[in-house]
This record gives C-alpha cells, sequence and structure tokens, in this order.
C-alpha cells in the first residue's frame, strides 16, 4: 500500500497493527466508506483534520485550498518524531531497570554459591544491591569496576559549573588577600604563614611513618603464617603464642610511638594529621587482614586446601583504597597519568582553599576573644559565624580526600571500585547520611562492628528469652536461626548500632584530640549523642525536600559548632597557658576560664 500523500512514510512511522489507525491518521469506522474527523496537534497547536475525496480509490487528508499538502507534512513528522522519542526513552527506562534488577540478583546468587572462606551466619539476598538501606546480616563487600559518582556527574555541563564556581571562590580569595596586603602594606605578597605553621616539622611525621609502616607489613603476615605451618600440636602452641605477642608488640608501636613522636616534638596539627591518619589506617586494615584471612588459613592447616594469602596481595592491600582485605580486588587495564595528576593537584587546591578559609574568615574573629568578657550573645554569634566556614570545610575535606586523594591512589593502582561514597548530599536522614558520607569506614565498621554485634547478640537473646543453648540450637535446629534472627533482629540491631556508634564516635574523638592536642568532646556529645539520637529518629522513612533541608541545616549548624568551640579553646590554651600541669588542667575546657 502506497504512502497517503502529505503523511509520514513507513521510514519515518511505526507500521500500524491490523484492526487499529495509523498514528495521527483518520479512524475508520466499520461499514462506512468515509473516515471520522479526528483532532490532531502539531507545532501550530490543535488541528481538526477532514478527509478529501479519494484518487484512485484511497482516502487522502485534504490540503489548503490550493491542494497542497506539503506544509503539513513537516509539523506531522516532527510530532510524530518527538512522540518516537518519548515513547523510547520511557522504554529504554523501563528496560534499564529490570536489566539492573535483574544482575544484581544474579550476581548475589553466584558470589553465594560460591565458595569463600566465610560462610554467612543468616544468608539472605537483598532485592538489589545498588539500594542504600542498611544491608542484611551476613551480606559481603563486593568489589566490582565502578567509577566515582563525582566523576560521572562532572560529565554533566550544569554541574561542572558547580565545580567552577567553587575555583572561582579561590580566586576570590587570592584577589583579596592580594588587595589587603597591597591596601595595608603596599606590597604585593601572597603569604602563606598559616599553611607553614601547620605543615611544620613534616619531615619528623614522614620518618615515623617508616617504622609503623614496617610493623604493618612484616608483623600481621609473619603471624599468620607461624599459625597456618603445620606441626605437632604443642609446637603449634607455642608458634601461636609467638605469634600472638608479635601482635601485642605491633599494636603497642602503632599506638605509643606516634603519640610520644607527636608530644615530644610539639608537631603542628597537619603533621600529626598525617601520624594519626596513618595510624588508624594501619590498625583497621591489620585487623581486617586477619579476620579475613585467619579462618582459611587455619583450615589450610587442617588440610582443606585452601592456601594461605600471598605477601604481594597483603602489599597491595595496604596500599589500596580499602579496609577490606581480599585476596584479588577487580583492576582496571592501565594508568591514566593525567587523571592521577589531576586529582593531586586538586588535593593541593583544597588544601590552600581551607588555608585561606581559616584565615580569612576563622582567625580574625576567634584570636581575641579570650580578651572580651563571656556572653551567649558572643557564643551564640560566634557559632552561627562559623557555620560558612564550616560547611566549607566540610566539603573540601570531602572532596580532598575521599575524592580526589583516593581516586588518585586508586588510578595509580589500577583499583577499580572506586566507591569511595554515595550521594550524601541528598540525603533525607542521618540514617542514610552516616551510610553514604564515607562508604570506605561504613563497609569496615559494618563488616566487623556491626554483624559481629549481631551475631553475638541475637543466639544470645535467644538463650536468655527461651533458655536454649546456642551451641546445641546451632547443632539441633539449624532452620531456626533466620526466624530467630528476624523475630529478634530490631533489638538486636539496636545494641549493634550503638556499638557502631560508640566505636565511631571514640574514633573521631580521639584523631580531634590527638590533631589539636587537647581534650575537648565536642565531637564526642555531637557523634554519639545527638548524632545517635538523629539517627534513631530520623530514619529512611523520612523522605521528601524538606527532611533534605533539615539535614543540611543540621550540618550546616553542627559544623558552626564545631570549628568555633575548638577555634575558642584552641586560641585559649595558647593565651592563658597551665602554671601547673594536672590531670584536671588537662581535660578541662580552657575556653571556659580563659580571660586576659
Amino acid at each position: 500500500m502506497r504512502a497517503l500523500p502529505g503523511w509520514p512514510s513507513s521510514e519515518g512511522r511505526r507500521k500500524p497493527r491490523p484492526g487499529l489507525p495509523a498514528a495521527g491518521g483518520p479512524t475508520m469506522e466499520p461499514g462506512t466508506a468515509r473516515p471520522r474527523l479526528q483532532r490532531t496537534e502539531g507545532l501550530g497547536g490543535e488541528q481538526e483534520r477532514r478527509p478529501c475525496g479519494d484518487r484512485d480509490g484511497e482516502w487522502r487528508p485534504c490540503g489548503d485550498r490550493d491542494g497542497n499538502t506539503e506544509k503539513h507534512k513537516a509539523p506531522d513528522l516532527v510530532q510524530w518524531t518527538r512522540h518516537v522519542e518519548a515513547v523510547k526513552a520511557q522504554l529504554l527506562e523501563q528496560v534499564q531497570g529490570q536489566l539492573k534488577e535483574l544482575l544484581d540478583q544474579a550476581m548475589w546468587e553466584a558470589i553465594q554459591s560460591y565458595p569463600s572462606q566465610h560462610k554467612p551466619l543468616f544468608p539472605a539476598p537483598p532485592d538489589s544491591l545498588s539500594r542504600t538501606q542498611e544491608p542484611s546480616l551476613g551480606k559481603q563487600k563486593v568489589f566490582i569496576i565502578r567509577k566515582s559518582l563525582l566523576d560521572e556527574l562532572m560529565e554533566m555541563q550544569h554541574f561542572r559549573t558547580i565545580y567552577h564556581m567553587f575555583i572561582a571562590g579561590l580566586c576570590v580569595f587570592i584577589i583579596s588577600t592580594l588587595a589587603i596586603d597591597l591596601i595595608d602594606e603596599g606590597r604585593l605578597l601572597l603569604e602563606f604563614d598559616l599553611l607553614i605553621f601547620s605543615f611544620g616539622q613534616l619531615p619528623v611525621a614522614l620518618v615515623t611513618w617508616v617504622p609503623m609502616f614496617l610493623s604493618t607489613l612484616l608483623v600481621p603476615y609473619q603471624a599468620l603464617r607461624l599459625w597456618a605451618r603445620p606441626g605437632a600440636e604443642g609446637t603449634w602452641v607455642l608458634r601461636a603464642g609467638l605469634g600472638c605477642a608479635l601482635l601485642a608488640v605491633h599494636a603497642v608501636v602503632l599506638c605509643a610511638l606516634p603519640v610520644h613522636v607527636a608530644v615530644e616534638h610539639q608537631l603542628p596539627p597537619a603533621s600529626r594529621c598525617v601520624l594519626v591518619f596513618e595510624q588508624v589506617r594501619f590498625l583497621m586494615k591489620s585487623y581486617s587482614f586477619l579476620r579475613e584471612a585467619l579462618p582459611g588459613t587455619l583450615r589450610s592447616r587442617g588440610g582443606e586446601g585452601i592456601q594461605a594469602p600471598s605477601f604481594s596481595s597483603y602489599l597491595y592491600f595496604l596500599f589500596c583504597p580499602t579496609l577490606i582485605y581480599r585476596e584479588t580486588y577487580p583492576r582496571t587495564p592501565y594508568v591514566r597519568w593525567n587523571y592521577v595528576a589531576k586529582n593531586f593537584a586538586q588535593t593541593l587546591g583544597c588544601v590552600l582553599y581551607a588555608c585561606f578559609i581559616l584565615g580569612r574568615l576563622c582567625v580574625p574573629v576567634f584570636a581575641n576573644m579570650s580578651r572580651e568578657p563571656f556572653s551567649t550573645r558572643a557564643l551564640v554569634l560566634s557559632i552561627l559565624h562559623a557555620t560558612l566556614p564550616g560547611i566549607f570545610m566540610l566539603l573540601l575535606i570531602f572532596f580532598a580526600f575521599l575524592h580526589c586523594w583516593l581516586n588518585a591512589f586508586a588510578e595509580m593502582l589500577r583499583f577499580g571500585d572506586r566507591m569511595f561514597y554515595r550521594d550524601w548530599w541528598n540525603s533525607t536522614s542521618f540514617s542514610n547520611y552516616y551510610r553514604t558520607w564515607n562508604v570506605v569506614v561504613h563497609d569496615w565498621l559494618y563488616s566487623y562492628v556491626y554483624q559481629d554485634a549481631l551475631r553475638h547478640t541475637t543466639l544470645p537473646l535467644a538463650s536468655l528469652r527461651w533458655g536454649l543453648s546456642v551451641e546445641k540450637l546451632r547443632e539441633t535446629h539449624p532452620s531456626l536461626l533466620p526466624s530467630l534472627c528476624q523475630l529478634l533482629g530490631g533489638r538486636a540491631r539496636r545494641v549493634a548500632m550503638l556499638g557502631v556508634f560508640l566505636v565511631s564516635a571514640v574514633a573521631h574523638e580521639y584523631i580531634f584530640c590527638f590533631v589539636l592536642g587537647f581534650f575537648y568532646p565536642v565531637m564526642l556529645i555531637l557523634f554519639l549523642v545527638v548524632g545517635g539520637m538523629l539517627n534513631f529518629m530520623m530514619h529512611d522513612k523520612c523522605t521528601g525536600p524538606a527532611w533534605n533541608v533539615l539535614v543540611w541545616t543540621l550540618l550546616f549548624l553542627g559544623q558552626g559548632i564545631q570549628v568555633s568551640l575548638y577555634c575558642q579553646e584552641w586560641y585559649a590554651r595558647r593565651h592563658c597557658p597551665l602554671t601547673q600541669t594536672t590531670f584536671w588542667g588537662l581535660v578541662t575546657p580552657r575556653s571556659w576560664s580563659c580571660r586576659i
């Protein structure tokens, strides 16, 4: 059948099914010789199509009075093209969603069927691996090749514009610094006094890092080899004791050496950051390596044929940007050195940015607060003033470390899984914010604190409630374990979550205490008390833009409180030093009583 004049040909539209009218064409009534009137919508709005006479036995739509139908062809073709594009977009979205669910389910089933070192206690496949909801008990970290979220967003021009705005802000800070120096001093000189002070004695910190690294490299792996070596029972007990002694010495070196060097040499904050972050990183990596490799090593000693981990895999694990040990990781095919240089340059730019923010927005405000009498009004105003530099510091720390620094090392090591964070900025609850802000640390806390606490609280609760023996329950009624976990899961999860908050809050407070050189439990209270309450109050059922606005408002206020109180305490301890060093003098906030 040849195409009707003035209508798209078969190449530009779908072929109608038998018994149905073509899209945009006249509707034929059964048993009638003429088509009905039909209203169509083109570029010029809604129009009415009237049927015209036939030509060679075929009906055709009317043209204009002169019989010209060409001017109707273009609007109808554009309308049909738009319709096809809309249908294509909807179809692709539906297919992509269904395909993603199928692939996630297939991946989980493949992982569950693969013989791993640890069998999950209560295996339960999740609906989707991509969800940010709290995973079920027994789920292990799965590494796949994927880019960081900001790298994907940077491919959009609109998001790159936001990035350019931050660069413009850095340029404004530099220009303002030069202008102030020109007006006040009569010279153009860009000073970096705060940067030089913060990174003072950096070589001392780097030299201290060497024995910390060597201890982490050699001791855990040698202890594992001692435990894996076959032999008589008495000989193995001696080797096991020697391995435990080596690990105790390793823990003492990692815990005591950085503290001694920082106090002895009075290291400034940035140099202390290098030591404390490496100290915590080495401890977490050592624990993960022993936890993941020890069960398989002990089984290999029993003759099950599981090989002990290789030294090269452990060495790679110490440098790759993850805290969960695996024998192998997904790797990218090559290294993009321009990408590495770009990320290191962005890290340096963020450090300069932070120095300008502290120098221009914090130092002039808080340096002389100890000279003024204390008042609630001054405290509230200082907190509100610190909200803007506080949120800037939060964003800079996130971008510099979680994105640039980790991606640079991941690229150099061809580490494939770059999901170091998720879309935490879209969080509508603090429970989701804590899970998505720092995925690297969250994976470690979930695997070795939350899951362990859940395993060790669910079955004892069953034993206390029904008088069941845990070991007997495991042996005689293993099928009841998932039901008991579901029945007592709510109470056990709350206990496990409190354990995670306690460990995380203590670690954060220790880092702040180490870096600043004094104990002021602002972070401990905000993280453990306020953050814990918000985690249970603002749960995942809280959705909508208003909740996201509330999360950001509380983040602004929390950062303002931290910046204000820590800056006041920093300058108070320099303006009012202790005449006699006592324990209570060290732990009591000096900003409460220091008035010059």
